[in-house]
């Protein structure tokens, strides 16, 4: 598939993926959704990738939200299909087998804070801006934004910033538990980067199991939740990282880590 509205390129065994409508602050609509699962499916089938980056072309937006001429005629039963079609992506790209960055770099408002929510964590630059204002256009978050909001930022906050529709800065993005680390603009893409490598030196392995055990391991008790981290430990020991990670550290040397997820 040829790409009009996303970038993708490798960085050695990062992946990179761009929002690519920046004349429309990367608003995205379902031609965005087709290219980005396209781009998912290249992902899903290359061994050498060991992380996803995520982030908006140009300095104005990660993602500005929905795009709003595509949903202003919508009936109920397209809206709702609409609704399902992202959190379909969202759901495909929370559960990647890879780490996924959102880097943003500006705004990441409505859907584009859904998407940034539903990576592993956010880097922001210093003038980025989050928020979910789809009350002020008379609707709600329809990509899971009262979900994700509300489990990373409590119901509390999720239930102010989505009944108010407010837009806030980085750095209370930050304070309320929605973003990582926040940079000065011309120093976000290296850091990320920086992030980046230091993951995908990594084994592909065990970046699968401590993303799995965290992911599964949230929503249920605490002994259920060290059985399937007891469960990811012990399969460790079936990957040749394990014996490559222990021999490399008595050997004081940096270990080279090769073996694959499946």
């Amino acid at each position: 598939m040829d790409y009009t509205n996303i970038l993708f390129s490798k960085e050695g065994n990062i992946a990179v993926l761009k929002f690519n409508r920046p004349k429309a602050l990367n608003a995205v609509n379902p031609d965005v959704f087709r290219e980005m699962n396209d781009a998912l499916d290249k992902i899903m089938s290359d061994s050498s990738i060991r992380v996803l980056v995520l982030t908006g072309e140009g300095e104005k937006a990660f993602v500005a939200g929905a795009d709003i001429s595509h949903m202003v005629n919508l009936t109920p039963l397209q809206m709702k299909e609409f609704s399902r079609n992202g959190q379909a992506f969202l759901f495909r790209l929370e559960r990647l087998p890879v780490p996924v960055i959102a880097c943003v770099n500006g705004f990441a408002l409505g859907g584009g804070c859904e998407i940034a929510m539903a990576c592993d964590f956010i880097y922001a630059s210093d003038n980025a801006k989050f928020g979910q204002p789809e009350i002020t256009l008379g609707v709600i978050p329809g990509f899971g934004g009262t979900q994700r909001l509300s489990r990373l930022a409590g119901k509390a906050m999720a239930k102010e910033l989505c009944m108010t529709g407010a837009m806030i800065s980085a750095q209370e993005a930050k304070d309320i538990g929605m973003v990582n680390r926040v940079f000065p603009r011309e120093k976000l893409w290296e850091e990320t980067m920086k992030t980046a490598a230091s993951i995908a030196a990594k084994g592909r392995v065990a970046l699968r199991a401590v993303k799995e055990c965290i992911d599964r391991g949230f929503d249920v008790d605490l002994q259920n939740g060290c059985n399937i981290e007891s469960e990811a430990f012990g399969l460790m020991a079936t990957s040749p990282d394990k014996k490559e990670g222990m021999t490399a550290f008595l050997e004081k040397r940096a270990p080279e880590f090769k073996g694959d997820m499946y």
